[in-house]
């Protein structure tokens, strides 16, 4: 899809330039992707402390027993 932005130039030339990229496209690409991984890995970590979990839980016993239950 092409799309017509007005960019910082100065932003863009030293973007392209310390990602090693060869186009401009290149560098707003990588940009736009390292952004949303960014994104994603935040909301993971708005998670923490929100999810409750069994301190006696033993999951080498669980694995253990799933291992009994596959082999009859």
């Amino acid at each position: 899809m092409a799309t017509n932005l007005a960019l910082d130039d100065r932003l863009i030339e030293e973007a392209r330039r310390i990602g090693h990229h060869g186009t401009k496209k290149e560098a707003v690409t990588a940009a736009l992707d390292e952004y949303i991984r960014r994104r994603k890995q935040v909301r993971v970590l708005d998670l923490f402390d929100t999810v409750d979990y069994d301190r006696e839980y033993d999951h080498r016993r669980a694995r253990q027993s799933d291992r009994i239950e596959q082999e009859s």
